[in-house]
């Protein structure tokens, strides 16, 4: 019920930004069969998808609502996580019971973790997260003779399935193995000794693993070394600041953005990067110093700068800093925060009083931070007033408003774009729909004569001829659809704008004749 209260907003918005470009928007998706839609890198996450789709089609809310499910089996999985990893510990059923219970309700409630909930298509995030923290819990919850062949094969199960919903959960092998080390006696060889049956199988699945993210970031153009413009060490001198503004977020949740438009850092030798890198060396030394005393602390943030590491140290991806990010290193975080509560020396009630208190705020801030979502206008208001210089802000604020017919507003927020970035077709054509839209159809024709110089493409020319056509300049019209079939005679949309043409001048016949 918390999590329903704290995402109602969310649970009535429509589908935003990167959703349009998932399968089911797709005009073949009603008769596309299932293997259509599993076939790609991620079949798992387009499994559930396509579940979403035959039960209500373009509905968004049972998107929403399966989203917050796959959240809350995470959230129930942190709890079983931090009770296990607190037994080790041997602290007591009090306060074990609540610290792991706040564990779980601050994952599942945290405003930080909104974006990787409340956006469908971050889906990837909290269904790869889910079954990365259920094989987790199956680990810990093993035998204390060793991993049977049975668990063995649930967790390989479950690695499998989230490294094919989301890439980055390939680092599982890596956290098992620094558990074992951590809390176990006896070394390297004897931890995978002692859990023969799993490491041998998670070896060859982790070798299986890398080549398959290798694969898919060569073939991707958003993310990996050969992503232009974004060598891969500015890039993680950019993440040894971004890291720090994710710790920030997660103790002070303010200034959240979908796009926070975040730059790289202009120089090797940036100092807020160096000082970052050199603060982030510190805290690793200082845990690793004091791992006797405090183990599960030094434990936690060990576990989040492994957990956060594939998508914010080497490999470069376009945006450097994603709030979606920290949804699977928050654990360890929490292990942090939960190690050191319980060293805290107060009353019960005390206690409880305390942890009570943060996770109704943090209830309360996730319920506005949700309001963002409930429509794409809010989101990237809410986005070009926290970063008024992001130029895709402006470009997605524009676009809401060209949807919800406030073109002459749309047309500002493409100007603004113009000025942040330089111009493009792209841009040039939603700018020149914009400008038509509000009755400026000169500047109109103007923006898309740009567009045809930098892509003559038969899109654009069919543009040109539908606004001529809509000014009573037939002949002019019908040259402009001439050199869009020239372009392309498959583009369909220039038969029905040459239509319109036709029809406009009474020429019922051969306008007809483009119909068909």
């Amino acid at each position: 019920m918390a999590a329903f209260f704290a995402y109602r907003p969310a649970l009535d918005g429509p589908f935003l930004f990167d959703d349009r470009a998932l399968p089911f928007f797709d005009p073949r998706a009603h008769e596309m069969p299932l293997p259509a839609w599993i076939s790609g890198v991620r079949p798992l996450l387009m499994f559930t998808f396509w579940i979403n789709y035959r039960l209500s089609g373009l509905e968004p809310a049972t998107y929403h609502l399966l989203n917050l499910a796959f959240h809350c089996a995470a959230a129930l999985a942190v709890y079983l996580i931090v009770r296990r990893l607190l037994a080790f510990e041997d602290v007591p059923g009090w306060p074990r019971e609540p610290l792991a219970a706040f564990a779980a309700a601050l994952f599942l409630l945290h405003p930080l973790h909104t974006e990787a909930v409340a956006y469908v298509a971050s889906r990837s995030e909290n269904l790869s997260v889910m079954l990365f923290y259920a094989a987790f819990a199956v680990f810990l919850y093993r035998r204390s003779d060793g991993v049977g062949w049975w668990e063995a094969a649930l967790i390989l199960v479950l690695f499998a399935a989230a490294v094919t919903t989301k890439e980055h959960t390939a680092v599982l092998p890596a956290l098992l193995l620094l558990t074992d080390l951590w809390f176990r006696s006896g070394g390297t060889l004897e931890a995978v000794k002692r859990n023969w049956r799993l490491y041998l199988p998670l070896a060859v699945a982790a070798a299986a693993a890398g080549t398959f993210v290798w694969r898919v970031l060569r073939a991707a153009d958003t993310a990996g070394f050969a992503v232009e413009g974004l060598p891969w060490q500015k890039y993680f001198l950019t993440q040894c600041k971004v890291i720090w503004v994710y710790l920030r977020m997660f103790v002070l949740p303010y200034g959240q953005n979908v796009d926070h438009g975040y730059p790289l850092v202009a120089s090797w030798a940036d100092p807020a990067a160096l000082a970052g890198l050199a603060a982030l060396v510190a805290a690793l030394a200082a845990a690793w110093r004091l791992r006797s005393r405090f183990r599960l602390a030094a434990f936690g943030l060990f576990v989040f700068l492994l957990l956060i590491a594939p998508t914010s140290s080497l490999v470069p991806i376009a945006d450097p800093l994603a709030e979606r990010r920290v949804y699977l290193p928050s654990v360890g975080l929490l292990l942090v925060a939960v190690a050191l509560l319980a060293r805290w020396k107060v009353s019960p009630r005390a206690l409880a009083g305390t942890l009570a208190a943060v996770v109704v705020l943090a209830g309360v801030l996730t319920h506005q931070r949700n309001a963002v979502w409930r429509s794409a206008i809010a989101l990237w208001e809410d986005s070009v007033a926290k970063a008024p210089g992001n130029w895709r802000s402006h470009f997605q604020l524009a676009f809401a408003y060209y949807e919800d017919g406030r073109c002459a507003e749309a047309a500002t927020h493409y100007q603004r774009v113009a000025e942040l970035s330089k111009p493009d077709a792209r841009l040039l054509v939603n700018w020149a729909l914009a400008l038509d839209c509000a009755g400026s159809s000169e500047e109109a024709l103007g923006k898309l004569s740009q567009a045809a110089a930098l892509e003559p493409t038969a899109h654009v020319f069919s543009l040109i001829g539908m606004i001529r056509g809509k000014r009573g300049e037939r002949e002019r019209a019908l040259e402009a659809l001439a050199e869009a079939e020239r372009l392309d005679p498959r583009f369909a949309m220039l038969y029905v704008y040459r239509g319109h043409v036709y029809a406009s001048s009474g020429e019922d016949r051969a306008a007809a004749g483009e119909y068909r």
